[in-house]
């Protein structure tokens, strides 16, 4: 029996334990700061190397075109990926290492370092730096990381879910299902029965089913990857808004190229809708087709501003620890155990957010669906 004034019983335990933690790291920084100061107090203090944290958080939200693993000193470890150009009619193949990282051009190409194509590669004069005024298209069809996450997420997708089909074939229907089949099942059963049945007509389930599914598992699992922190995850994938509006725009190409007569009626003849909000101007078909293009521009937005939230607030706290270091080693060490909590809680709320995105992008897409083929009746 625990007495009663344990801690398990007590439940401000947690806050008294935080407040302790931070008065101790207040006056550890204090005594940091004046020890440092004593021992050479007439002499020109040296520098401590500082964290740049703004431009850490921004270099990982962004893509790249190599796969950063380490620092090592001055020495960057990473995988270079392939660059892929086309420039005036000509082709150009190499590996991102010749950039160096984007101190050089290679090839009159160089990775951006600023202005509005920053990241990104251009065309440069021959001092290498300068870009080119003149320059004409350049069509860039790169293996990044992002498109490496993703060709490394499909893959392993593909088997795991094959891996579940055929085990559905050998097991039959009449026995229960094991290992990767019993944890995916009610993930399967919660899409067709709370997400696709609960917003598509019971006739329509079979023709949406397949790519809601594909769609639920590749967010899900792309998220999930995003928040492993070394090779093959840590990828900002479903943070790219390129990579959310081209989902969204799957979703806006299978709505209507699915649409039945009763959804086109919907948007420029609405049902029940007073005459003079049709006639002489059209108003209600002008507010019906901006929601047609409305739809896909949400599903775009609020997938990739929670991810790439949600990746920025870890990193934050993370640098955290470098910044209070930079300043205080002392300090660093007495903020790492707080800050290693507040990590490792903000880390189960995105695998939380991860599930939840996952599902809020797939339900409103059935939703869109089942909007596109209502009864005749309706």
């Amino acid at each position: 029996m625990r007495d009663k004034g344990s801690s398990g019983n007590n439940p401000f335990g947690v806050y008294r334990f935080l407040f302790f933690g931070l008065a101790i790291a207040l006056v550890v920084s204090v005594f940091g700061e004046n020890v440092h100061a004593s021992a050479a107090p007439n002499d020109e203090q040296k520098e401590r190397p500082e964290l740049d944290a703004g431009k850490v958080i921004i270099d990982h939200v962004l893509d790249a075109y190599d796969w950063h693993l380490a620092d090592y000193g001055d020495i960057h470890i990473s995988i270079p990926l392939p660059v892929i150009l086309m420039y005036e009619g000509k082709w150009y193949f190499f590996f991102s290492h010749k950039f160096h990282h984007g101190k050089y051009a290679y090839k009159g190409f160089r990775i951006a370092s600023e202005g509005t194509k920053k990241g990104k590669i251009i065309r440069v004069l021959d001092d290498g730096v300068t870009p080119d005024p003149n320059a004409s298209f350049l069509l860039d069809i790169s293996i990044t990381k992002n498109v490496l996450s993703i060709i490394i997420a499909s893959f392993l997708l593909c088997w795991l879910l094959i891996t579940v089909a055929k085990s559905y074939t050998h097991c039959g229907p009449h026995r229960a299902p094991r290992g990767i089949s019993a944890f995916l099942e009610p993930l399967i059963l919660f899409v067709r029965d709370d997400i696709v049945r609960s917003a598509i007509p019971e006739q329509h389930v079979n023709k949406f089913m397949p790519y809601l599914l594909s769609l639920f598992f590749f967010i899900f699992f792309n998220n999930l990857l995003g928040l492993i922190p070394f090779f093959p995850g840590g990828a900002n994938v479903t943070g790219s808004i390129s990579v959310t509006l081209t989902l969204a725009l799957f979703t806006f190409v299978t709505l209507h190229f699915f649409a039945n007569r009763e959804y086109w009626k919907h948007i420029f003849n609405t049902p029940g809708v007073p005459v003079w909000l049709k006639l002489p101007i059209p108003l209600m078909p002008l507010i019906e087709l901006v929601g047609v293009f409305v739809k896909p521009i949400v599903l775009t937005l609020r997938l990739f501003a929670n991810i790439t939230a949600g990746h920025m607030i870890i990193l934050g706290f993370v640098s955290l620890i470098f910044v209070a270091g930079s300043s205080s080693i002392l300090m660093g060490y007495a903020l790492s155990p707080l800050t290693i909590i507040f990590i490792i809680f903000m880390n189960f709320i995105e695998l939380l957010v991860a599930f939840i995105q996952a599902f809020v992008f797939t339900f409103f897409s059935a939703i869109f669906f089942g909007m596109a083929v209502p009864d005749e009746h309706h």
